[in-house]
C-alpha cells in the first residue's frame, strides 16, 4: 500500500510539475515576444526562468526533496549567469536567436537576486505542499 501512495504523489508532483513548464514556458514566450524590453519585463523574464528550471528539475527527481529541487535550480541559475561572463552566450544567441531563451546574453548582478528570490519561495512553496501531500491533507 504505501509503494502505491509513493507512486502515486510521484505521479502527481511529475504532472504538477509538467504543467507548470509548460505554462511558464508559455508565459515567459509572451513577455519576451508580445511586451517591451523594460526592467519589469527583464524581472519577470528571470523569474519565468528561474520557475521553469526549478518544475524541470522536480519533473525529472520527483522524489526528491524540494530544498535539493531548489538547489540543483539554483546552481543551474548562476552557473549560466556566470558562464555570461564568457562572452559565449552572446555570441550563440547571436548565430542562433533562440539559444539566448535559455543561455542569456550578457551578465546582470539582478539577475541572480531574482533567480535565488523565486526559487526560495518555490521552494517553500513546494515544501508546504509536498507535507501536505505527506500528511494527506
Amino acid at each position: 500500500m504505501a509503494d502505491v501512495t509513493e507512486r502515486s504523489r510521484t505521479r502527481v508532483r511529475r504532472i504538477g510539475s509538467l504543467v507548470a513548464l509548460l505554462t511558464v514556458v508559455v508565459a515567459g514566450l509572451a513577455v519576451h515576444v508580445l511586451l517591451p524590453d523594460t526592467a519589469a519585463t527583464d524581472i519577470a523574464g528571470d523569474a519565468l526562468y528561474a520557475v521553469a528550471v526549478y518544475a524541470f528539475v522536480a519533473l525529472i527527481i520527483p522524489r526528491r526533496h524540494p530544498l535539493l529541487v531548489g538547489t540543483i535550480a539554483l546552481a543551474w541559475c548562476i552557473g549560466i549567469e556566470v558562464f555570461q561572463l564568457t562572452g559565449i552566450p552572446l555570441a550563440a544567441g547571436k548565430a542562433f536567436p533562440p539559444a539566448m531563451l535559455v543561455l542569456g546574453t550578457v551578465f546582470d548582478p539582478r539577475d541572480l537576486v531574482v533567480y535565488a528570490t523565486a526559487i526560495l519561495v518555490l521552494t517553500i512553496a513546494d515544501t508546504a505542499l509536498s507535507w501536505g501531500r505527506a500528511k494527506g491533507t
